[in-house]
């Protein structure tokens, strides 16, 4: 097997891994977030929650992981090559997201409240910093 065809497949298998591990993220936060909401509103459906998700300002923070998993779903599905440039930008942006900020930006409040109370959430956390590590 030729050297390109290799590092296309270990390409692809990185982004599946990452897109894998932030929808694992995706999915521990959303779960905290669905919790939050039915404390204080009561119990939803899925259809509801899909809706909420959607729709709903307590939700919207999580459309910025969303965009991501789109971006890298875009990129699996390409018809062409993927240039080694825009892997390394996806990788900074997602580290960049998930890295603590001094800023007063909501995605980073809402996060960083996330980590401080859920154990499941540091360690999809951890899943994708480490995931992120290897593919550098």
């Amino acid at each position: 097997m030729s050297n390109v065809l290799t590092q296309r497949i270990r390409q692809h298998q990185n982004l599946a891994a990452l897109r894998n591990k932030l929808l694992k993220l995706h999915q521990v936060l959303l779960d905290i977030e669905r919790n939050t909401y039915e404390q204080a509103q009561g119990r939803v459906s899925r259809g509801e929650l899909l809706q909420l998700v959607i729709n709903h300002e307590q939700f919207a923070w999580l459309h910025r992981i969303s965009e991501l998993i789109v971006q890298i779903d875009d990129l699996l599905r390409a018809d062409e090559p993927v240039l080694p440039d825009e892997v390394q930008t996806l990788m900074d942006n997602v580290r960049s997201l998930l890295s603590p900020s001094l800023s007063n930006d909501e995605f980073a409040d809402k996060y960083d409240a996330a980590l401080q109370r859920e154990p499941n959430a540091i360690l999809a956390h951890a899943d994708v910093i480490h995931l992120l590590t290897e593919m550098a």
